[in-house]
């Protein structure tokens, strides 16, 4: 199987998507799992990580941490010699939240004293300076952010976030201090575990808390160190890394094949974010057609999966059914059953997924770490091989199961304004030959 250095476990399925699109894009050959294997399974020859998507950013946070560390048991059962939680770029800041619970429990778990916290992801506008997370230059509790649906995000100082969410304490670090002696024991900050957050305002910052810290065997953050570390495995493995643009290392097959496969598209948003509702505006406006998902008509029977798909059926082909929209909106539209309200919206998505998997839909373009996990559940695919990106840490991804279908899943804040429009033409484009 040769060796896996790196395991990562993801908080939804977009996350990990965006976590092995980052890795295949610096040469590391990885699989993609969706959830953690029934029975241990053969890596492909030549594999150096293994990422493993859950849904636990909004579980309860007993279960939350009960799957994760079953998933990271796992990756260290497949012989992951580094282990890396990957949640979003974005930090949930509410105190319910289970970055710092399964963060302290694997911590724990595997007697690792320390480990740093890493959110960064400069190339999105996602940066950490001064212990401050900034969404594209604003402190995150007054960027768009701060109303999600979801995951409110109502504090900036990452350091504040962890006091409420997880045990023990956090040491800022600033970029010209990560050289010098840092805390090496749990001793040094009286506790018996802590965190470490470093500066990382720039995509350099990531490569040198990558030799800094490279060494450590538990790492926490957004893809951006992930990436980094990526990085600095290929700097230093004596085998040749793959190439983003032509072969993999031996056992795997050309990225290219995973590009298009110019069959019909099915397009579905359930992000709220304000990039996806831009992005979403864009693609009106370019001329598509869109149909709108109403939560209160598909609480009481108005809109149902067969109106929906018969209006995707005249509406023409690439039609783009969307629940999403602007965060006021939606509380009002949901009521007090947001929950339930979410869990419709999910299961008309992925009942439409896997309407058009029947009728000979072959590209399937998703927006929504949430709706994204509910519909490859739906579809039940269980592994992919990772293509050619769309944007940053959102790459085309092939099934395992169905080599013939392509997936295009984006967490709600990624994408350039076009995207679904880009999505549309790259996955169309077929390899000749």
């Amino acid at each position: 199987m040769g060796e896996i250095f790196l395991g990562v476990l993801a908080d939804d399925f977009t996350g990990a998507s965006d976590a092995a699109s980052f890795l295949a894009d610096v040469g590391v050959a990885t699989v993609l799992f969706n959830g953690v294997p029934a029975h241990i399974t053969e890596i492909a020859p030549g594999t150096a990580a293994i990422v493993i998507a859950l849904k636990t950013r909004t579980e309860p946070v007993e279960q939350a941490v009960r799957e994760s560390l079953q998933a990271f048991d796992w990756l260290r059962e497949m012989g992951a010699k580094q282990l890396y939680l990957k949640y979003c770029s974005t930090f949930d800041s509410t105190a319910e939240g289970n970055i710092g619970p399964v963060t302290d429990a694997v911590m724990e778990r595997y007697g690792f004293p320390f480990t740093v916290l890493c959110p960064s992801l400069p190339v999105n506008g996602r940066t950490v300076r001064g212990g401050i997370l900034y969404v594209n230059g604003i402190p995150l509790a007054q960027s768009h952010m701060k109303d999600h649906p979801l995951t409110p995000m109502r504090e900036s100082r990452i350091r504040n976030l962890m006091s409420v969410q997880g045990k023990y304490e956090s040491v800022e670090i600033r970029l010209e201090d990560l050289d010098r002696s840092l805390p090496e024991t749990a001793a040094q900050v009286g506790h018996e575990h802590y965190y470490l957050i470093p500066d990382y305002y720039e995509d350099a910052h990531g490569d040198q808390i990558a030799e800094r810290f490279g060494d450590l065997a538990f790492f926490t953050g957004g893809s951006g160190l992930a990436g980094a570390l990526g990085r600095r495995y290929v700097r230093q493995s004596a085998k040749a890394p793959c190439s983003p643009d032509g072969n993999l290392a031996e056992g795997e097959k050309d990225r290219r094949e995973y590009c298009g496969s110019g069959g019909k598209a099915v397009l579905l948003a359930g992000s709220c974010s304000a990039v996806t509702l831009r992005q979403i505006a864009e693609y009106q406006k370019q001329g598509y057609p869109s149909y709108r998902i109403h939560p209160a008509q598909l609480a009481d029977g108005t809109q149902t999966v067969d109106t929906i798909w018969q209006r995707m059926r005249t509406e023409g082909e690439n039609v783009l059914v969307y629940s999403s929209a602007e965060p006021e909106e939606l509380k009002k539209s949901q009521g007090s059953a947001r929950e339930e309200t979410a869990g419709l919206i999910e299961k008309t998505f992925s009942e439409l997924a896997v309407r058009a998997e029947k009728e000979g839909y072959t590209r399937f373009i998703i927006a929504g770490g949430e709706t994204s996990g509910a519909v490859t559940k739906a579809l039940g695919f269980g592994a992919f091989y990772i293509g050619s990106g769309v944007a940053p840490g959102v790459p085309v991804m092939t099934p395992l199961e169905q080599p013939e279908l392509r997936l295009v899943l984006k967490s709600g804040n990624f994408g350039q304004s076009d995207f679904f429009a880009r999505a549309l033409k790259i996955t169309g484009i077929v390899k000749e030959g």
